[in-house]
């Protein structure tokens, strides 16, 4: 009779917390829509609304893990589960109540869009940026192309033309708006539709259509300047939703590419962006190294040469004399030129020919590790903006860093990127992340293209992995990150027998890893499968014995592990 009594009592407030989980849910529908009614342009949503939203996710998913130990346990087990529930109630109510907002779901948001880029050293090109800006300023030119190869300096251009625009804001605007949007190679109308979205604080509907719709709505609202930095194909303006800009709306399109061909197709006016002539070659060059290296006697001849060498690429001028910096020893210098025109002789005139510029840096950082740092960035899609953080922690997995306690570790990673940063082959972002230049990247693919090799497709969209004739033996890190890779399939199992790193993290659709994936991976050391929907590893993992890491946070639908009993070498289980 007790037990009964119990139960039912037990059973009564299991319906009240299923009850006001059904509160809590409506009121999260009613804020959602909220949100998506009121955010517009100069919005964002509150903090405190921000902050609400994970929390009721979280409940929900304790509500759904007591519902399911409650069906599967005996009379006297539920009973210990009625203290839980209890508290979980006035858990619920406790954010039923935190969740009467009201109104004030968003705020006015000094907009991140307008906020300056980093600067980097702008040396001549004074002409190409005020012709840009008399483009912006007239009525007679809408759309404006920034062409010009690699390295060549489009995008620092575009950053002090950006942080003029917005100076311009605050005295007497022109334009209402500034808008910075980066394309890159991995083009898709639906991520640029996005990433113009997220830059005016406004949602968007799913339908491909409906989108551009709502897009050129928003855009039209308002005088603007959209620029789109490295655009790579053509696209229609219409099919993404960017309004035409005329001399009645008042708005300005820029767009910046290697390609003039690109540029027309869409309807720009050219401006050319021309290799540096030899003064301000040299005026950038002695900027980044420091004039006092002109005192040393005999180094003005060598210095002209190695400028020479460097072509008027602003880039690979950056690089260069970056990784001469400090130096004065006169036959150091003589050995730099030589090295340098070993590297470019061969290739002179050819594609490659800016990527042998920039290896001659990463030649002379000589310590292995520091340019096992250096490549590793490249695993990273284009102009990702990579956290420091999260870079140093894949350089301690992978070993890059020595030994040591992991506070020195983390102190040695931050002293090897402030080297890199310093050398100019990345690029300091904020505080807190840095950023690989597109052409940088480009050239750690180029030194990684021959065994053993890197396979790097990250986040390009990817529905499928490569098939089994693309995982060649050399292969010795591949990284499919943030990617919409749904399955790891069961004929896919390649043969890597040099593989150590599988990089697939970030990919949502990701739910099943056939048995057979890992089964020729040996010596895998790395294998990061972080924000995926994995239900479950296959047991191959069993036998993974080379694995160092095991990365598994932001796996919420994991259920099954196999035993890693085996697994001697594994430093790090991330759950």
């Amino acid at each position: 009779m007790y037990i009964h009594t119990a139960s039912q009592k037990i059973e009564e407030r299991k319906n009240e917390l299923l009850a006001k989980q059904r509160e809590l849910n409506a009121i999260k529908r009613d804020v959602e829509l909220g949100i998506k009614v009121k955010l517009r342009w100069g919005k964002r949503v509150r903090q405190e609304v921000e902050n609400w939203l994970p929390d009721v996710q979280a409940i929900n998913d304790k509500i759904q893990n007591i519902d399911e130990r409650m069906q599967n346990v005996s009379c006297f087990s539920r009973g210990r589960l009625g203290k839980q529930v209890s508290q979980t109630i006035e858990e619920v109510k406790e954010i039923i109540g935190r969740g009467r907002f009201g109104e004030a779901l968003v705020i006015d948001d000094p907009s991140t869009a307008e906020v300056p880029l980093q600067l980097e050293h702008l040396e001549g090109q004074t002409l190409v940026k005020a012709d840009i800006w008399k483009h912006l300023m007239s009525n007679e030119i809408g759309m404006i192309g920034v062409c010009g190869r690699g390295g060549i300096g489009k995008t620092t251009i575009m950053k002090h033309i950006h942080t003029q625009l917005l100076e311009e804001i605050k005295s007497e605007p022109l334009f209402e708006k500034i808008i910075w949007v980066t394309v890159s190679k991995d083009f898709s109308i639906t991520k640029i539709q996005q990433q113009i979205a997220d830059r005016m604080y406004i949602s968007l509907p799913d339908p491909e259509v409906e989108r551009a719709t709502v897009l050129a709505n928003e855009l039209g609202r308002n005088r603007h300047v959209l620029i789109l930095d490295d655009v790579w194909e053509g696209f229609a303006l219409k099919k993404v939703g960017i309004p035409k800009p005329t001399s009645s709306n008042g708005s300005k399109l820029v767009l910046t590419s290697r390609s003039k061909v690109v540029c027309r197709s869409i309807g720009c006016e050219i401006v050319e962006v021309p290799l540096l002539p030899y003064k301000e070659s040299m005026n950038l060059f002695l900027a980044l190294t420091e004039r006092r290296i002109l005192k040393v006697p005999s180094l003005e001849e060598i210095l002209g040469n190695i400028v020479e060498e460097c072509d008027g690429l602003p880039l690979a001028i950056q690089v260069i004399a970056g990784s001469m910096k400090g130096i004065s020893d006169i036959v150091e210098w003589r050995n730099a030129l030589r090295e340098l025109r070993e590297h470019v002789i061969s290739v002179k005139g050819t594609d490659v020919e800016i990527y042998e510029l920039l290896k001659f840096s990463f030649d002379r950082l000589v310590d292995l590790k520091i340019q096992n740092c250096f490549l590793y960035c490249s695993l990273y899609p284009e102009d990702y903006i990579i956290p420091k953080k999260e870079l140093i922690e894949y350089w301690i997995d992978e070993e890059f860093l020595g030994t040591g306690s992991r506070q020195e570790l983390y102190y040695r990673g931050h002293t090897i990127l402030n080297r890199l940063e310093n050398k100019c082959l990345l690029e300091k972002h904020d505080r807190d992340t840095v950023k690989m230049h597109d052409v940088m990247r480009d050239t750690a693919l180029y030194i990684k293209s021959s065994g053993p090799r890197f396979m790097v497709k990250s986040g390009i969209g990817l529905k499928e992995l490569p098939s089994k004739q693309e995982w060649e033996e050399d292969l010795e890190k591949v990284s499919f990150m943030m990617n919409n890779v749904s399955e790891i399939p069961l004929h896919l199992s390649p043969n890597c027998e040099v593989l150590s790193t599988l990089l697939l993290q970030k990919n949502e659709y990701l739910e099943r890893i056939s048995e057979s994936s890992f089964q020729h991976m040996h010596r895998l050391s790395m294998l990061d499968l972080s924000y995926t929907n994995v239900e479950q590893l296959p047991n191959s993992v069993s036998n993974l014995e080379k694995l160092k890491a095991l990365v598994l946070r932001g796996c919420y639908n994991l259920r099954y592990v196999p035993s890693l009993e085996k697994l001697e070498a594994l430093r790090k289980l991330d759950l």
